[in-house]
């Protein structure tokens, strides 16, 4: 069974730091692209950032870039979300997902999600 698990959420001060992880299990992930998805309240689920299976390519939403990086640990199935310098705006449910590309990460495997805040 696949599983997927994100920690690390919380509340923050705007300007500070968040690292999220995601761990999964039930599959090796190694060949797979990953990626963090956000949901604010009312708002659909938007990309935020992506790894290719190498970990050579990445992505991030404009609003994200500069402030987030992406990175994974092939060997222990896991991928991080460090967030610096957050913003109120970016207070929402954060989800990991996996997939066979960057492309298809709507259509894989997703996390329960977990809640960041920041306060202003």
């Amino acid at each position: 069974q696949v599983q997927l698990v994100e920690s690390g959420g919380g509340l923050v001060q705007a300007g500070g730091p968040l690292r999220l992880s995601c761990v999964a299990s039930g599959h090796t992930f190694s060949s797979y692209a990953m990626g963090w998805f956000r949901q604010a309240p009312g708002k659909g689920r938007e990309f935020v950032a992506a790894i290719s299976w190498g970990g050579g390519g990445t992505e991030y939403t404009d609003s994200v870039k500069g402030r987030f990086t992406i990175s994974r640990d092939n060997a222990k199935n896991t991928w991080y979300l460090q967030m610096n310098s957050l913003k109120p705006e970016d207070t929402a449910t954060y989800y990991c997902a996996a997939h066979s590309t960057i492309a298809t990460l709507r259509s894989g495997y997703w996390g329960q999600g977990t809640q960041v805040t920041v306060s202003s």
